[in-house]
């Protein structure tokens, strides 16, 4: 299996060590009902940088608002990408390996992407990640959530583009699922060398501490909103 890893990783100090990262671009961003177009997984390790991504075929039309942000046609997805199901499975098996091997899964707003791929997964009737794990993913580091925690006063937006500018993370062209990891991983790097007590936290407390993180800004951002709007169609991107 590729980057599986014989036996767990033990150490106290997380980075610099092995990270895989993880993302997707979709037809929308309606989790349970919207599907996976691409695909990345990047590991990055002492050895470099090492990138397997999907296009997938969906079998529904993309619409042209999502067409805009990634660029895959209907299309193209139906003449040139693959079953979803083999794709999926593919995906499913990468990222439990890596957990299985202590080595954490990077994700910039990783809630969205690890619930879409479960239901996903669901849709083609196949196990999800808690599923084939025995438990929830674990250990997860997302920038997005640790530059909330960190720099909460900041104003402005915090889409993967913004933060990239202000923490001076060199980027090409966005909104292609491997161009986003590779940023997401370069941001993940600029945000442990500005705060060192990260990379000496242990990745299951650090986990833990990002679970809090994250729903207390959930409760924050739903008790700021107008009841009628839908709080998932708000995912940062």
């Amino acid at each position: 299996m590729l980057w599986a890893t014989k036996g767990a990783a033990v150490r106290t100090a997380w980075w610099p060590g092995a990270v895989l990262g993880f993302d997707t671009e979709t037809t929308g961003v309606d989790v349970e009902n919207d599907r996976i177009v691409t695909a990345a997984l990047v590991r990055r390790d002492a050895d470099g940088t090492h990138v397997r991504t999907w296009l997938l075929n969906p079998g529904v039309e993309i619409p042209q608002v999502a067409v805009q942000i990634h660029g895959i046609t209907t299309e193209q997805a139906r003449t040139q990408g693959v079953a979803p199901a083999d794709a999926l499975a593919q995906i499913a098996d990468v990222l439990v390996a890596s957990v299985r091997s202590g080595v954490p899964v990077v994700a910039f707003n990783a809630r969205f992407d690890l619930r879409l791929l479960d239901a996903e997964l669901v849709r083609h009737q196949l196990p999800t990640l808690p599923d084939r794990l025995g438990h929830a993913v674990r250990p997860v580091l997302d920038p997005l959530v640790l530059d909330r925690a960190l720099d909460p006063d900041r104003p402005g937006p915090r889409t993967l583009g913004d933060l990239c500018a202000v923490h001076e993370v060199p980027t090409g062209s966005l909104h292609s699922a491997d161009a986003d990891v590779v940023a997401t991983l370069d941001l993940l790097a600029r945000l442990v060398a500005r705060h060192p007590t990260l990379a000496t936290t242990d990745l299951d407390t650090l986990h833990d501490q990002q679970t809090t993180w994250a729903h207390a800004w959930h409760e924050a951002f739903l008790a700021s909103r107008s009841p009628e709007l839908n709080p998932e169609r708000g995912v940062e991107t």
